[in-house]
């Protein structure tokens, strides 16, 4: 016999969770009881935010569901920005928290963390909610919350599991097998699609965040296309280096000519989202001839029309296609499109943001396959933009979709403990990085190789900035940031400072890349909207 809260830690071990993000409460000590003999590593972060982000940089490097535990109410309320981060780049995250006694909920009886209706809360951002309210229901209610990670397009989801349910009794017997995803891709659809590609004569691929995972399927298919491949910004790395790929935001008005030019457009795992398609906000998405999309989940298939929609998992779909095709004659031009796209997008993002786009490039050679995570800061902006990754899925930031502040940090120790051999980089602004900077001392408790670079420009440049376009006087602007030497020492970690100039950067990370454990680098730039 054993207890609910038991029987749930048995589950997730069976279903191949590995790791659980989270900080213990009074209301999640049964989640507890069976945790340590699991088998399944235990994270503590130092914020129920960072747990969520965790989970979510953990996720997007390892594909599997990244887990937090979180006490109810103010556990719960700190978690759903990360879960509303994860909800925007269709991140599989489960966040199981707890929630008060059964008979006290909703009556508002001035319990401890006690919400009106918490997961009436949850459920504004989860894809599933579900409420453990005996044992007989947590079977039942872990198949729901895991169904979204099996098929269709992945997100957060939420477990709760009331304070006088997870110490009842459980009797856990045979844990149940857990079937292999499976995705069917309907074979009309591929032939119709197929014969598209075969009589296109400018065809383009745009690949977004769910084709991140099937990078050898998009280079083998755009070679026997001769199609270029625009990479959005979760797909970047996908086409690394290569003369048919295409490294820049389909926002800018280079990028766009070519799909616009392109008689068939084949889209891979991308919501069309306006962040990355019209981050300038014009209103209008580019236009696509003869479109054809590939994607998990049918609604987003219904929400921009498509010519030729392909339900599927993109690396199913894309070796399908790629057999289904019998050219052996691609565009000629291809590549030709593909390089003068390249130099027009990189001309057209500016002097200031062609700088930063070196500078990464320069980080990318100090640190080869690197993963980068970055929050919302100017060099992040500026690769977002035009930047060419040698690791796929290994470029991920929140400056596009839910574009959550503090992600960086606690996004950067996920992937980290998802893949241990790789080098892993946080690039965060020093606005964005006291959002989450206690999480630091969470990547010196796991040793993780981290390198944080903290972009210090005294201030919100990007908001400054903005703000000064439209003529509104600069306020709120300046948060006086710490002494980072003084925050790493008193983290125990190594420290390094230098300036923005790319030669001086790259070798400072190759120095601090060849530490054992996490490091951190302090990056000082001049904050030009200020300096204006």
């Amino acid at each position: 016999m054993t207890s609910i809260g038991e029987a749930l830690v048995a589950h997730l071990a069976v279903r191949g969770v590995e790791c659980v993000f989270g900080i213990p409460g009074v209301h999640t000590i049964e989640l507890y009881r069976g945790l340590a003999a699991s088998g399944i590593r235990h994270v503590t972060p130092r914020h129920e935010q960072g747990a969520g982000f965790m989970a979510d940089g953990y996720a997007r490097v390892s594909g599997k569901p990244g887990v937090a535990f979180v006490i109810t109410g103010p556990g719960l309320t700190n978690t759903l920005t990360a879960m509303g981060q994860a909800r925007a780049d269709s991140v599989p995250m489960l966040v199981v928290s707890g929630v008060n006694a059964m008979d006290s909920l909703g009556k508002s009886l001035g319990h401890l963390h006690e919400l009106p209706d918490q997961q009436a809360l949850a459920r504004t951002v989860a894809l599933v909610s579900e409420r453990v309210e005996s044992a007989d229901h947590l079977a039942p209610a872990l198949e729901r919350a895991f169904a979204p990670f099996q098929s269709g397009r992945p997100g957060p989801t939420h477990i709760e599991i009331p304070l006088d349910v997870a110490g009842q009794a459980h009797t856990v017997s045979d844990l149940p097998a857990i079937p292999e995803p499976k995705s069917i891709v309907d074979p009309d659809q591929i032939a119709r699609a197929a014969e598209m590609l075969a009589n296109a004569q400018t065809p383009v691929i745009l690949a977004g965040g769910g084709a991140r995972f099937a990078a050898t399927e998009i280079r083998k298919l755009a070679e026997k296309l001769g199609a270029p491949v625009v990479q959005t910004v979760n797909a970047r790395g996908v086409l690394y280096d290569h003369p048919l790929g295409v490294p820049a935001s389909p926002s800018l008005t280079a990028v766009r000519d070519l799909i616009e030019a392109s008689d068939v457009t084949l889209a891979v795992g991308t919501e069309l989202g306006q962040t990355d398609y019209d981050m300038y906000a014009t209103g209008k998405m580019p236009a696509m001839r003869s479109l054809i999309r590939i994607d998990l989940c049918p609604d987003q298939l219904a929400r921009h029309a498509a010519d030729v929609p392909v339900l599927g998992d993109a690396t199913q779909a894309l070796t399908a296609l790629t057999a289904q095709l019998e050219t052996n004659a691609p565009c000629a031009d291809g590549a030709e499109h593909a390089a003068k796209t390249r130099r027009a997008a990189f001309e057209e993002i500016g002097p200031e943001m062609r700088t930063l786009s070196d500078t990464l490039c320069a980080m990318r050679s100090a640190v080869p396959n690197a993963i980068i995570v970055g929050d919302s800061a100017y060099p992040i902006y500026a690769g977002n933009l035009y930047y060419d990754h040698d690791r796929p899925g290994g470029w991920f930031n929140a400056a596009t979709g839910f574009g959550a502040l503090g992600y960086g940090i606690p996004a950067a120790i996920g992937a980290a403990l998802a893949d241990p051999s790789a080098s892993v980089i946080c690039i965060a602004g020093d606005g964005g990085a006291q959002f989450s900077l206690p999480e630091l001392m969470c990547a010196v408790d796991e040793n993780l190789p981290i390198t944080f670079v903290i972009w210090n420009n005294h201030g919100y440049q990007e908001i400054a900035t903005s703000m000064q376009a439209v003529d509104v006087t600069v306020v709120g602007c300046d948060p006086t940031p710490p002494d980072f030497e003084h925050v790493a020492r008193s983290c125990g970690m190594p420290f390094w400072q230098c300036g923005p100039e790319a030669k001086t950067i790259a070798s400072t990370l190759k120095a601090a890349s060849c530490e054992r454990g996490p490091t951190l680098i302090e990056i000082r730039a001049p904050n030009v909207a200020h300096a204006s």
